[in-house]
């Protein structure tokens, strides 16, 4: 995202002989919320924003130049990786393919080899080593938090053939059984869901308020205004209950993985 407003927020605080630390005090926001702010990650909610005007006295110019949280930015989901890396909990909603913190090499390869202009061998391959570490916040064995929520769609549709989904499938089932994340999975015979439209990711950290981020087809935006991240968090929830439980779940993706491996 363009980073004009923290590079603006960052010269007043300095103008005003203030540390971060300092300002974070001032406007009842903590230290590294007022860092991700000034580096461009994070955009303050309206009632951050008039706390910052308060501490640093410049009226109502950070309340009134927010950024609008629906502006398109060619790095989009660069700010939601550092966002991913930073969470102590996440919460993933897939309705077509598998997160991509959950995906094996061949999946994402297969994943990544599609779309157009088509990606030459070295892109893709420049995409999957960065796919597969992100993947690597799941080494720890307690944080991040992760639920995956699955259309069973993701699971039936064949990504690379059967073996990598053999395969793909089998990987969650040992995150599943080892305790690191949870999956449920959406069935398709429930027919209409409040996650029907699109892909979404919620994130919860230590010190900055929650974010969501959702995706379409060449776009993504993440969201920190909080009536909207509470909506969205609702909407994962009601989806939530309509899920199978995670043992019913489990039992679904061991069945399909079986109709994979055994396929020809």
């Amino acid at each position: 995202m363009s980073n004009n407003y923290g590079d603006w927020l960052k010269a007043q605080r300095e103008a005003a002989g203030l540390t971060q630390q300092a300002l974070a005090d001032a406007a009842i926001m903590t230290r590294s919320h007022i860092a991700h702010i000034e580096a461009g990650r994070r955009i303050p909610s309206k009632e951050d924003a008039r706390r910052l005007d308060k501490a640093l006295n410049t009226g109502n110019v950070l309340s009134n130049f927010l950024p609008h949280e629906n502006v398109a930015v060619a790095d989009y989901f660069e700010t939601a990786r550092q966002l991913e890396q930073q969470a102590t909990v996440i919460r993933e909603f897939a309705l077509s393919y598998v997160p991509g913190i959950l995906q094996t090499e061949a999946y994402a390869r297969a994943v990544l080899r599609v779309g157009f202009p088509p990606r030459s061998a070295e892109e893709c391959d420049r995409l999957v080593v960065t796919r597969l570490e992100r993947a690597k916040i799941l080494n720890d064995p307690v944080s991040p938090v992760v639920w995956a929520l699955l259309d069973e769609a993701v699971l039936r549709r064949p990504v690379g053939g059967s073996e990598v989904m053999a395969d793909q499938i089998t990987h969650m089932i040992a995150l599943v059984e080892s305790e690191r994340i949870r999956v449920h999975v959406l069935p398709l015979g429930l027919g209409a869901h409040s996650l029907l439209l699109g892909m979404m990711t919620l994130m919860w950290f230590e010190d900055q308020p929650p974010a969501a981020y959702s995706e379409g087809v060449f776009m993504g935006k993440v969201h920190d205004f909080p009536a909207l991240v509470q909506r969205l968090q609702g909407t994962y929830d009601l989806a939530l209950g309509d899920a199978l439980p995670l043992k019913e779940s489990l039992a679904l993706m061991r069945s399909i993985a079986k109709e994979y491996g055994h396929h020809d």
